[in-house]
């Protein structure tokens, strides 16, 4: 109790915040003077807006169009209040720096028609710069920059290089991705190849980020849970220590993964400056596997914001109870939006977690 009293006691006598500050001081493990909210997918299926925004444009065509991007990104800003806008993207955008072809199918997911299959479809692959190969992702951080001033923080965001190689060997979205594993596990030296290559794109790709204007940036390894924690350490967490290695310096840099329970101390040696966490463990003990040297995000179970609103909020505050206010929380839920929430019900959220309710 007296650990809320004593972070409590510090918030009072922190100055009041733009969403902006408020986000970038929790990201650096600062005293902040209400906990910094957003929510993943947030610019997504849920809001009535964007849905309109869908039934005049195919999802590449808004991700990769600055305006419609933005747009789309400025939306939950607008309706929800949350301190952080992420960019609309896909992870698979990069990509393009390597010169791969790739499809995002409805109800499907992304398809690469030429999956990665051998050492010599590694070898084939190539390297264009960020700046000239998605230059429409540029341009609507930019873009955002200018809109977003001081409201809220701009977040850019890439996918971690175990993830994207997942989908580049098996061609597109499985359960448990054995043609990627069995590759890692039978070839390791194509797979190492194949890192290395997805390393040096997402490092260039990062870096332009935060050049146009990315606050801090966010690493997606969506399916880091399929590892057990000596393979993650010899086959994915070198190369994600050189990407944060390489941001860190520019930005503050958040880690996502889901399903890592196993990971976590490992996750936390990354250099990340804050691990988002999933629902699976209760945020307090899954911050004190992380240590105290990083921040923590999270971590509402994202199908609670379906339920009636007394539980979303005895849910909410719960979070807030285990993060004690300490420097270095932001709330988030421990995944992505599910597209039938309630707007309302994450605007909600967003009061209770500012304290405004």
């Amino acid at each position: 109790m007296a650990t809320t009293l004593i972070c409590d006691e510090q918030r009072r006598v922190v100055p009041p915040m733009t969403g902006r500050q408020r986000f970038l001081a929790a990201a650096r493990m600062r005293p902040v003077d209400t906990t910094p909210v957003w929510f993943m997918r947030q610019a997504g299926r849920s809001l009535p807006e964007y849905r309109a925004l869908r039934e005049q444009h195919d999802f590449m065509t808004v991700a990769t169009t600055p305006e419609l991007a933005a747009e789309a990104t400025l939306m939950p800003v607008k309706r929800l209040g949350v301190d952080a806008a992420v960019l609309f993207a896909d992870i698979m955008l990069p990509l393009a720096c390597l010169g791969i072809p790739f499809e995002i199918r409805q109800g499907i997911g992304p398809v690469i028609p030429d999956p990665i299959r051998s050492r010599a479809d590694v070898e084939r692959l190539g390297f264009a710069p960020a700046a000239g190969a998605t230059p429409y992702v540029l341009e609507a951080l930019r873009q955002l920059k200018t809109e977003l001033g001081e409201r809220a923080a701009l977040l850019g965001f890439a996918g971690a290089p175990f993830t994207l190689a997942c989908y580049l060997i098996e061609g597109k979205p499985a359960r448990e991705f054995p043609r990627a594993k069995a590759l890692m596990y039978g070839e390791p030296e194509t797979w190492h190849a194949l890192m290395e290559a997805l390393t040096r794109v997402t490092i260039d790709y990062l870096r332009e980020q935060v050049a146009a204007g990315a606050d801090a940036v966010q690493l997606f390894d969506s399916w880091l849970g399929l590892l057990d924690p000596e393979t993650y350490e010899t086959m994915a967490l070198p190369y994600t220590r050189r990407i944060f290695a390489a941001a860190a310096p520019l930005a503050p840099t958040i880690h996502f993964s889901t399903g890592t329970v196993a990971l976590l101390e490992k996750i936390a040696g990354s250099g990340c400056a804050a691990v988002s966490v999933d629902w699976r463990q209760p945020l307090d003990v899954a911050w004190a596997r992380l240590g105290p040297s990083v921040g923590i995000q999270g971590n509402l179970d994202p199908a609670l914001a379906l339920a009636p609103w007394p539980a979303v909020e005895r849910g909410a505050r719960d979070v807030l109870r285990r993060a004690k206010g300490r420097a270095g929380h932001i709330f988030n839920l421990g995944h992505g939006i599910l597209p039938q929430t309630d707007p309302e019900t994450l605007a909600g959220v967003v009061r209770v977690v500012h304290g405004e309710a």
